[in-house]
């Protein structure tokens, strides 16, 4: 795909998330025929947002996730700095059509994980990581339906990342849990959904270990200080104007979020 294209892509995603519309697909011309040219459309698109990158996310780290939006493989995405948010804070959900709530495993990198050709091992990756956070993510899309977009143009969205909150590092005993079999529970108005570590590629640690030869694959690594998120532990719940929802991941915590009520023109 020519640079000039690639451009003109991640413009037309920008501009339908800064006016909250969206589209069906990109234009004939701009649309990503392949994950390398999603990943090059997602990366300018980065760059045109003027917003710092803090991270990484992963999407679809379920096989009914990936069902759900008809791809074969996660998608990663990128964690924006004005996207993310403390424990307990409230959160527009705006031109948010997704409308679900993920809690998810989140690690803090202390060392780098750069690309390389060998794939990076579950032990090398747990090794690398700073501290465990409980989280949750708010995704979205700017393709409607996103269900029929395809992976290379939801990388291209960025991999559905929208808000983000970070709640505060767990102690360091995590590191003598199992977090494959650890359960997770998040809840709020619309009920309770419940599930394991083991719904994110089998375990939080075996999906670090999947964006990081991701990334390589790509020829990006991952960087001391990054966070990574790493998809959701249970069924996504949905969530409302004026709601409040709790991932409680038990002995390692609990983080909360809020939204503002619906406006007038929301109702």
């Amino acid at each position: 795909m020519e640079h000039g294209k690639i451009e003109q892509a991640a413009a037309t995603l920008l501009a339908c998330w800064r006016d909250g519309s969206v589209i069906a697909s990109l234009p004939d011309g701009l649309r990503p025929a392949s994950r390398a040219e999603g990943y090059a459309i997602q990366a300018h698109y980065a760059e045109l947002a003027q917003d710092r990158q803090i991270g990484w996310k992963i999407a679809a780290t379920s096989p009914a996730g990936q069902q759900h939006i008809g791809v074969e493989a996660p998608l990663a995405g990128r964690l924006l700095a004005g996207r993310v948010y403390e424990d307990g804070a409230t959160v527009p959900l705006g031109c948010n059509r997704m409308l679900v709530a993920e809690a998810e495993f989140a690690f803090r990198l202390g060392a780098d994980l750069p690309a390389r050709a060998e794939p990076w091992a579950p032990d090398e990756v747990l090794a690398a990581v700073d501290s465990l956070h409980p989280a949750i993510e708010l995704p979205d899309s700017r393709f409607e339906p996103f269900e029929r977009a395809g992976g290379p143009q939801l990388i291209a969205d960025n991999a559905c990342a929208r808000h983000f909150v970070l709640g505060a590092a767990i102690p360091g005993t995590w590191r003598e849990v199992d977090l494959a079999q650890h359960p997770v529970r998040i809840s709020g108005a619309a009920g309770s959904r419940s599930g394991t570590g083991a719904n994110v590629l089998g375990s939080p640690v075996l999906a670090l270990a999947w964006i990081a030869a991701e990334l390589s694959r790509h020829g990006t690594g991952l960087a001391a200080g990054e966070v990574i998120t790493t998809g959701t532990s249970t069924v996504p719940l949905a969530v409302s104007h004026g709601d409040r929802v709790t991932a409680d991941f038990g002995s390692l915590g609990r983080v909360s979020v809020g939204f503002e009520p619906a406006r007038p023109d929301q109702r």
